[in-house]
């Protein structure tokens, strides 16, 4: 079975087999614009993926802990709907937060792996600052004013809060 094609002053007669290739062609054109369709189908679906928006730590004396992340980490303190005594809330990102809850905190060694962290554009002017307020700091292995070296050329560095909890600070872009 041939197919002819009739144009003016033009005439295409076309096998069966290139019948067959045109078709598979324009099935591989048709799944090539369909295909990115599909990937933002299944995007929309994922439309409720939970996203990040904020830690709570306990902390034994509020007052006291959240001085800590205020004037030593240097966070501002966000409203929230609680507006009470055992609450303080501070900004770490645009939309997310640190909660602090006073509590009955259990008593508990902090291992260093379980920790927060914040990026600073200046590590050095950071360290300085803990300087000048006598903080502690260290590198992973709790080495004093030391500095940890990562593998991508991050600085970092290491401090507990008031309840024990550790907190890096670095320097990634």
């Amino acid at each position: 079975m041939f197919i002819t094609l009739n144009y003016p002053k033009m005439s295409i007669s076309l096998k069966p087999s290139f019948q067959k290739l045109i078709r598979i062609n324009f099935c591989i054109i048709l799944i090539a614009f369909a295909i990115p369709q599909l990937g933002n189908a299944q995007t929309t679906n994922n439309a409720n993926q939970p996203v990040f928006n904020h830690a709570a730590l306990c902390a034994k004396n509020l007052k006291k802990t959240a001085d800590f992340y205020r004037k030593v980490i240097q966070l501002q303190e966000i409203p929230h709907p609680f507006k009470d005594t055992v609450h303080v809330w501070l900004k770490i990102g645009q939309g997310l937060a640190l909660h602090i809850i006073q509590g009955e905190c259990p008593t508990t060694v902090h291992d260093i792996g379980i920790h927060l962290c914040f990026s600073v554009p200046n590590l050095d002017a950071f360290i300085h600052h803990l300087d000048e307020m006598n903080v502690p700091y260290g590198n992973w292995t709790g080495q004093p004013k030391k500095i940890q070296l990562r593998a991508d050329g991050v600085r970092q560095i290491y401090l507990q809060d008031p309840d024990g909890f550790w907190v890096e600070v670095n320097d990634s872009k």
